[in-house]
């Protein structure tokens, strides 16, 4: 894996983290926890999953996952509990917040033909094909901050030509072309979707290269 993020780039085969020219010193234990949140962007890790990760079959305590944690946001000039590119989420894990762009020229294959994006006005998820959920879990692909979405608030189901849409049975609906979902429907480009009272726009587009131009309007 060789990923660029604003002015850092990690490369999994020389095992590097570089910011410009400059190499930024990681341990092998900080290094593999960056790689692994980088790899499962945006989803965040449990602290147990991260533990399997780095220390599999070996007992640690919370306070060693804490202090690589620590070294992972020092290398990237963080400070604090917060940053651009770790996030915490409180009593659960961590998770990369940071927009990465893959480096590593690769064959395409079936399920990335149609790229499928969700914007909002916070942010843009890119999403391959399979089940993706929206809502404010820590788990979710889509993670929406707003108590007007439930944890498990919809799933997106993407395919090589095509994307639908389902509520979950959500406290304060979902809502397609101004539309309460009451069965899966399916996505057009472009087509805004109000989950609670946050409105997002789902993008399928035929290449990457195009979502340069696109925003959330």
């Amino acid at each position: 894996m060789h990923v660029r993020f604003d002015d850092f780039t990690l490369d999994t085969e020389t095992r590097q983290l570089r910011q410009g020219d400059v190499d930024r010193h990681l341990s092998p234990k900080a290094f593999e926890l960056l790689r692994v949140l980088i790899e499962n962007r945006p989803r965040v890790l449990s602290k147990a999953e991260l533990h399997d990760v780095l220390w599999p079959s070996t007992f640690v305590t919370e306070a060693t996952l804490s202090s690589v944690v620590a070294e992972v946001r020092d290398a990237l000039g963080e400070t604090g509990r917060e940053g651009r590119y770790v996030r915490t989420v409180h009593r659960f894990g961590y998770g990369f917040c940071g927009t990465a762009t893959d480096l590593t020229p690769r064959a395409e294959s079936a399920g990335d033909r149609v790229r499928c994006w969700v914007l909002w006005e916070s942010g843009q998820v890119s999403l391959k094909g399979g089940e993706h959920l929206l809502g404010r879990d820590a788990d979710v692909a889509v993670w929406l901050d707003s108590p007007t979405v439930s944890r498990h608030h919809a799933r997106l189901v993407i395919t090589a030509d095509a994307a639908t849409i389902e509520d979950l049975g959500s406290t304060n609906g979902t809502f397609l072309r101004g539309q309460r979902l009451i069965a899966p429907s399916q996505l057009a480009d472009g087509d805004e979707i109000r989950l609670g009272s946050v409105v997002v726009k789902f993008r399928m587009v035929d290449s990457a290269a195009a979502m340069e131009t696109q925003r959330f309007s």
